[in-house]
């Protein structure tokens, strides 16, 4: 399909999905929908962006939530700054996100710049080696960071450009519209021809290597991209709690990350947004009639993955690819035989 073509289509496809998440948020009154949407807002940016990495490169990260938590902690850092605040005025709220982006983003450099070099088991603990150094940095600075109690009292929600998001509404309906902004994004990078330079790294970066791919600098900017991504997650998870807490820089929200793709599907765009989804449901649900939270989830990944093989979307796309050939093969056979 030709890119322009596909370009118009996902958007539609985005602006549609944009007007099907705020229908959905102004149009009922109870509140328990926009925060469930909300908490897969953030989630969801987070799987998405490490599937980036996972599903599309070949780089399996187990400290992806570092920059999720950076990005949290940067916006409420700088919205509880008084002095921030007081310069900036109105234009505080965009000024703090792109900070949280771009501040994150530089720090991916510098841990991407080491980590990208690595490969297979060695880059996965790394990168969880630098996950747990932030995590203690968190815990340790307590003046900053507020140490195992996170960033209390609240973060300010100011009124910018007509947006309060000290309203539940305007909030919900800013925090959309950086979902399927960065998930455009995303659908955007993984389809033009550097996404499919990733997916060629991922299945073979000594051939690509070969025919002239500078594997270390791409594996670099697509760690740097998805890194930024998660940051804007973890905006939305702070501008969500009123907070920010270590615990979202602690390895295991990076493990809730990757059993997200692995229950949704890690070679369907969309996987990690299901995978978000079932994840959350599946934990609610389970806290409604046990406190063994953890081992009926564990069983129910296992389920998928010794079951399905795959996760949920991959088998739902490889049934469907397997259905259409099959058709297309009765098809041609019955046109021989005619």
């Amino acid at each position: 399909m030709n890119l322009i073509v596909q370009f118009r289509r996902d958007l539609l496809i985005a602006a549609a999905a944009l007007v099907v998440l705020v229908a959905i948020g102004l149009g009922i009154e109870h509140a328990w929908p926009r925060d469930f949407l909300t908490a897969i807002f953030a989630a969801g940016l987070l799987a998405m962006s490490l599937n980036m990495l996972i599903g599309y490169t070949g780089l399996v990260s187990f400290g992806h939530a570092a920059f999720f938590a950076l990005g949290g902690y940067i916006f409420g850092l700088l919205l509880q700054s008084q002095a921030f605040t007081g310069a900036m005025g109105a234009a505080s709220v965009p000024l703090a996100l792109v900070a949280a982006v771009v501040g994150t983003g530089l720090y991916a450099v510098v841990i991407g710049a080491i980590c990208v070099r690595l490969t297979e088991i060695y880059f996965a603990f790394l990168t969880l080696a630098f996950q747990m150094f932030l995590y203690s940095v968190i815990l340790s600075w307590v003046d900053l960071t507020g140490g195992d109690q996170g960033l209390m009292g609240g973060i300010p929600r100011p009124e910018f450009l007509g947006i309060d998001l000290g309203d539940q509404y305007h909030r919900y309906v800013f925090c959309a519209v950086l979902f399927v902004v960065c998930v455009m994004i995303m659908r955007i990078m993984t389809e033009s021809p550097f996404g499919y330079t990733l997916r060629m790294i991922r299945d073979n970066a000594t051939r690509a290597a070969f025919l002239g791919v500078n594997v270390t600098r791409v594996k670099l900017i697509c760690f740097v991209v998805s890194s930024s991504i998660a940051a804007v997650g973890g905006v939305i998870l702070a501008l969500f709690t009123s907070g920010a807490y270590p615990e979202w820089a602690f390895w295991a929200q990076s493990g809730e990350a990757i059993f997200m793709i692995m229950l949704g599907g890690l070679n369907v765009f969309l996987g990690p947004i299901l995978g978000a989804v079932a994840l959350r449901i599946l934990n609610d649900v389970v806290q409604m009639y046990t406190s063994h939270t953890e081992i009926v989830i564990g069983l129910v990944i296992m389920f998928v993955v010794l079951g399905l093989r795959r996760g949920i979307l991959d088998f739902v796309k490889d049934w469907w690819v397997e259905k259409q050939q099959a058709r297309l093969a009765a098809e041609n056979r019955n046109g021989r035989e005619g």
